[in-house]
């Protein structure tokens, strides 16, 4: 018998006595309306993010439904809003580009409000002297960098979901990008940002390098998911674009653990690629790369930026890699064209979800972080026991593709067969399941369970084991800023966790 992993219970409203009516006409009064999505079927299909791919699949929504989708237009709208829910019990969900997959854009509570920003899309200020740009929230960073480039600039920022990802969800869920092993997370490159208050204050955090008046307050905002506060607008950093001086190398091998090895040599040495990468054979063997070899782990690295720079790192790379002559050389043109296709946008989403209602399976993908040591050990122990305890699994692989001097990430991809006549099981029975064996074997072996996706609802649940001793400081911080418990409720913290006394 297989295992059942409990779905996030929903829980009862704050308010049992206002009226859908008096919601909608106070929005309405706020942003106009045009400007409140009412429309039922629209409402449902927004009541669930990309965790719940069978389920859109299947278009089966069993979850909340919002009272409205509410497109708003200034940071003084939000407040407002802000300020009636938080007075009136209305659980918030902040959203821009709609390409979260943590749960974190579905509701853990009743009686709850999406608030857009996907319309606060104005690019404010490309400030070349100070090598920043300042966004609004719903900037589509595509577009963004897209003009950044034609200007011979770039922020660096490349997650796979850049065609559909905005300004404001990639600084809230503490993105990353293709070439962070340059470059760095969004935390290392936002530099100021405006933020609203679940009270409805607007608070500002000024553009400046560096400074050391006091904890760094720009990082209770980044990363937040929605569950301190709303984003509203974004200062990130721009560095020079060179594309011309861009290098690849790629190389296939046989021993797993010998490729972990491999990368923490290069970073180790010094050297700072953009791209940093190792597959296994599973995972590898669904991309246009490994055609030729198959059943082969692969290694691939691209140097970009300065040309000095970027040739010798790509010359240091390739001498510590030579000295194991298990690892095979394969042309750069296969590795410039599979970069050149990585990306995702809504369209590619909805075919993917789809074709997986067709044929009867799903896919998605799991990351966590960890040190060197432990890294090939979590591989091994979660596709072990996946394999084992995970009925009608089609298979499961890994990649890391974010690395630093002192570890490394795995980026689990796995699929299964549903057979089940009720879409909710995909959750309960698979979904859920290979989460939390992911999180377990990442856990005991001292890593963190989220590397860039960010905690959602989904893998809240393990928030106290997560971070052990220091929970406190996130639950007296979240307590600070949202009391009532408003602001996305149920992520990062389970609304049970939120509300227990503190032992």
């Amino acid at each position: 018998m297989s295992q059942i992993v409990p779905d996030i219970e929903i829980q009862a409203a704050k308010n049992q006595t206002i009226t859908h009516e008096e919601i909608i006409v106070y929005l309405e009064s706020i942003v106009g309306k045009n400007n409140v999505v009412v429309d039922e079927a629209t409402r449902e299909e927004n009541s669930i993010d990309l965790y719940r791919k069978w389920q859109k699949a299947k278009k089966s929504y069993t979850r909340p439904i919002p009272e409205a989708i509410v497109m708003v237009h200034s940071a003084g709208e939000v407040a407002e809003i802000l300020k009636y829910a938080d007075h009136h019990g209305i659980n918030v969900i902040p959203r821009t580009g709609n390409s979260g997959i943590e749960q974190g854009l579905e509701s853990a509570r009743k009686l709850f409000i999406i608030l857009d920003a996907s319309e606060m899309n104005e690019i404010l200020n490309i400030d070349i002297e100070n090598m920043q740009v300042t966004a609004q929230a719903g900037v589509s960073l595509e577009l963004m960098e897209n003009l950044l480039r034609e200007k011979g600039y770039t922020t660096g920022h490349s997650p796979q979901s850049k065609p559909a990802a905005q300004m404001g969800g990639l600084v809230a869920t503490r993105s990353i990008g293709q070439f962070s092993t340059l470059y760095g997370g969004i935390e290392d490159m936002i530099v100021g940002l405006e933020a609203v208050l679940p009270s409805g204050e607007i608070v500002r955090i000024k553009n400046v390098p560096r400074r050391a008046a006091g904890p760094d307050i720009r990082h209770v905002f980044v990363g937040n998911e929605g569950a301190i506060a709303y984003i509203t607008e974004v200062t990130v950093k721009l560095f020079k674009y060179m594309p011309d001086n861009t290098e690849y190398m790629i190389w296939n091998f046989e021993n797993l653990e010998k490729g972990w090895k491999m990368l923490r040599e290069v970073m180790v040495s010094g050297y700072r690629p953009a791209v940093a990468r190792v597959y296994d054979a599973g995972d590898a063997g669904i991309h246009s790369f490994s055609k030729g070899v198959e059943g082969k782990h692969i290694l691939m690295f691209s140097t970009e930026g300065n040309k000095l720079i970027a040739d010798a790192t790509a010359r240091g790379i390739r001498e510590i890699v030579a000295q194991d002559p298990e690892f095979k050389e394969m042309p750069s043109e296969v590795l410039a064209h599979w970069l050149a296709n990585l990306n995702w946008d809504h369209k590619r989403i909805q075919d993917e979800i789809t074709t997986f209602g067709k044929e009867g399976n799903v896919g998605y993908t799991t990351e966590i972080s960890a040190g060197w040591s432990e890294i090939h050990n979590i591989f091994e122990a979660v596709v072990a026991r996946v394999m084992a305890e995970v009925p009608d699994m089609q298979g499961i692989g890994g990649h890391s593709s974010h690395s630093y001097i002192n570890g490394t990430n795995i980026y689990f991809v796995y699929g299964y067969y549903v057979k089940s006549d009720d879409p909710e099981d995909e959750v309960t029975k698979y979904h859920h399941l290979v989460n939390k064996i992911i999180v377990e074997e990442t856990l005991k072996r001292g890593g963190s369970m989220c590397h860039h996706h960010g905690i959602g609802k989904a893998r809240a649940p393990y928030v106290k084991d997560e971070y052990e001793s220091s929970y406190i400081v996130m639950k007296k911080l979240m307590k600070a800023f949202d009391p009532n418990n408003t602001m996305n409720a149920g992520t990062i913290i389970p609304i049970p966790f939120f509300e227990e006394a503190d032992e």
